[in-house]
């Protein structure tokens, strides 16, 4: 097993593989897009699998995939088959915003796909292109619904945004009584490359779960595994479930057992640290599978705390990259 420097079991690695999005997502990036990486700056699907499968034998078993919008990169699907074959990964899942073929959704389920989260901000066509930028709702709901057909484990990432999607939240809470989706809603955070000013926001999580147990006062507190993101409910009776995630609040930090790798191959311990190592530049240097292990110890031993303390060692404070740069 592999622990960092608070005793913190690691075993969940985010993986970004392009920063590319064909949406425009307001609180992510600038409408223009984002200054993008050139192929060369881009981890290689060979450098990623390297990279994982080393992180496989040092504990690591879960992998989800991340953008930008994971499906916009070519070749992801034979990646992902070879990457479920590494041996000591055991769960596999990907993040989307839907805007794939549905094509795909009998490929992962055949593939043994543990769960697709769908990053859907609201229910509303109308609002959907305003936060996107893009008129590409009807193709969403239509990959959603696909993954419910499919059996396939699908979570809904909404983020809660004041003057966006609150009439939103509701809507959503309700889904998950006909659908058996787990639907979570979550704190918005600054990384939006730059894409508009930010100050701290007002609907943390204690309001967001407010307002959903006024409308349903008899909902029933899960069980929420060691190291989860959500803290989460349900409707009696109700075919799914949802969550609230203090992205923002960061209560979760003492639990968590995330490690994130960039597009661009920098190792990220935590969301909201400025920048990371580059496996990138240390793999192509010549680095040996022995010397990267040893650098992924050295890091995983001088994590923050949490994400306030990870903030404050910035070496530019106050600057949050786009999400889409990060992965997801």
């Amino acid at each position: 097993m592999l622990f960092d420097n608070h005793g913190r079991q690691l075993r969940y690695l985010r993986l970004g593989v392009t920063e590319r999005c064909n949406l425009r997502c307001f609180y992510c990036m600038p409408e223009e897009g984002l200054p993008w990486s050139n192929k060369k700056q881009l981890l290689s699907y060979e450098e990623m699998l390297r990279l994982v499968g080393i992180l496989a034998k040092m504990g690591i078993s879960k992998v989800r995939i991340t953008g930008g919008e994971p499906f916009v990169r070519k070749d992801l699907m034979p990646f992902m088959a070879d990457l479920s074959q590494i041996e000591g990964i055991e769960k596999l899942s990907i993040t989307t915003n839907g805007t794939a073929p549905t094509r795909h959704i009998e490929a992962l389920k055949a593939m043994g796909i543990h769960a697709v989260n769908l990053s859907l901000d609201t229910l509303n066509k109308e609002r959907f292109h305003k936060i996107t930028r893009r008129d590409e709702f009807d193709q969403v709901i239509n990959f959603y619904q696909s993954l419910i057909d499919a059996g396939i484990r699908t979570k809904i990432n909404t983020v809660v945004m004041e003057e966006h999607n609150l009439e939103d939240i509701l809507p959503l809470v309700e889904l998950t009584q006909k659908d058996p989706v787990n639907v979570r809603f979550i704190e918005e955070m600054p990384f939006n490359g730059g894409s508009k000013g930010y100050q701290k926001i007002d609907w943390n999580y204690k309001k967001i779960l407010q307002l959903i147990a006024e409308k349903h006062p008899t909902i029933q507190k899960l069980d929420d595994h060691a190291s989860s993101t959500s803290y989460n409910y349900q409707i009696p009776g109700a075919r799914g479930s949802f969550g609230v995630i203090p992205a923002y609040s960061r209560s979760i930090c003492g639990t968590c057992d995330r490690i994130r790798l960039t597009p661009k191959g920098d190792l990220m311990t935590c969301l909201y640290q400025n920048e990371g190592f580059s496996f990138r530049d240390f793999m192509r240097q010549g680095a040996s599978d022995q010397d990267i292990q040893e650098k992924f110890m050295h890091f995983f031993k001088r994590r923050a705390k949490n994400g306030f303390e990870a903030e404050e060692q910035k070496s530019q404070p106050n600057t949050f990259e786009s999400m889409a740069t990060i992965g997801g």
